[in-house]
């Protein structure tokens, strides 16, 4: 028995890869996007799985789904999936999903340049450059983003002491710059990245608290962010994401950037109004800049915020129709570790 059919297009941010799926939708039960996605990962992960996973995916797949608003002053929303779960945001998957569904007919703006999205972590503005139907340039006003543990000691089985920072930018990540025990990126392969990423991101989980003071269903450490000296021409700082069990982010990652800016500015390094040209791990780049400072309410307490920027493009390069089969022993996918 057929449990799915999809309509899909393939694109990518940057590099990396987004998967919008356009036809399909389960029908899910929330008043909020952060509802609906807590529904989604409760009865249709294996749609997720099916899509993303190989043989129909491969370890850096990500995509999204586009639902109706829940709000009334938005144009739609963002539902985010990719091998390492259904993400509360998702900064190339916007950008990815945003030029494909403008190019393809499947979002209307209100206001021609801009957009207003609900995603499980709140609500996003978007401006865009389109010109001749194609879609040149997405930029993401995203959720607040702030620094939740400073100077942090983790000791690593095999590698040694890393001091690291966590920051939120949509997701929650581990920060980990150029010490004794990491000299960079640069000089780091990426299979050294895919080594010790998993171990990083565990004991960091297993010893830090990281829930959204806002949301608790956005919780946990999911990415960790390696930096190092960039080798683009322009870029103010180079980065390697992973993910999911073995990904390594081929766009700068948007909700890594806004982290990343989020940990700069509170260490005195950002301010107000500064860009930030963020490069991936194959050298390209996402402009970033802090617009503004918020409170957040954390249990009595206020948190400073940053309000992020980042803007990148994408391009759609294929259409496909994906079945997912129960009678088919691959149906929901497989990770070769």
């Amino acid at each position: 028995m057929v449990k799915g059919t999809f309509f899909c297009i393939d694109a990518h941010t940057c590099g990396n890869p987004v998967r919008l799926v356009t036809s399909g939708h389960p029908n899910l039960v929330g008043d909020t996007m952060s509802e609906k996605r807590l529904d989604f990962i409760e009865r249709f992960d294996w749609i997720r799985k099916g899509l993303m996973f190989e043989p129909r995916g491969h370890d850096m797949m990500s995509g999204a789904f586009l639902y109706p608003p829940c709000s009334d002053n938005a144009d739609a929303a963002i539902l985010f999936i990719e091998t390492s779960g259904c993400l509360p945001m998702c900064g190339h998957g916007t950008i990815g999903t945003i030029t494909a569904g403008l190019e393809n007919g499947l979002i209307t703006p209100k206001i021609p340049g801009k957009l207003i999205i609900d995603v499980p972590a709140g609500q996003i503005a978007i401006e865009y450059q389109e010109n001749n139907g194609k879609v040149s340039s997405v930029k993401i006003f995203n959720v607040a983003a702030y620094l939740a543990h400073r100077d942090i000691s983790l000791d690593i089985p095999g590698l040694g002491q890393l001091i690291v920072d966590v920051s939120y930018g949509g997701n929650f990540y581990v920060i980990v710059e150029p010490q004794e025990n990491f000299p960079g990126i640069d000089q780091w392969s990426a299979a050294d990245i895919l080594k010790w990423s998993p171990i990083v991101r565990e004991i960091a989980g297993k010893s830090l608290d990281c829930v959204h003071p806002e949301d608790a269903s956005v919780n946990g450490v999911s990415h960790v962010l390696w930096t190092g000296q960039p080798q683009t021409p322009g870029s103010d700082a180079a980065n390697a994401v992973f993910y999911g069990d073995k990904a390594i982010d081929r766009s700068p990652c948007g909700t890594g950037t806004s982290a990343r800016m989020a940990q700069l500015f509170a260490k005195g390094k950002l301010a107000v109004g500064d860009t930030f040209v963020h490069e991936s791990f194959i050298g390209s780049q996402f402009t970033g800049k802090i617009e503004s400072v918020v409170e957040l309410n954390a249990s009595g307490k206020t948190i400073t915020a940053i309000m992020p920027s980042i803007e990148g493009w994408a391009k759609v390069f294929g259409k496909n129709c994906i079945t997912i089969d129960d009678d088919d022993p691959y149906a929901f996918g497989f990770s070769v570790k």
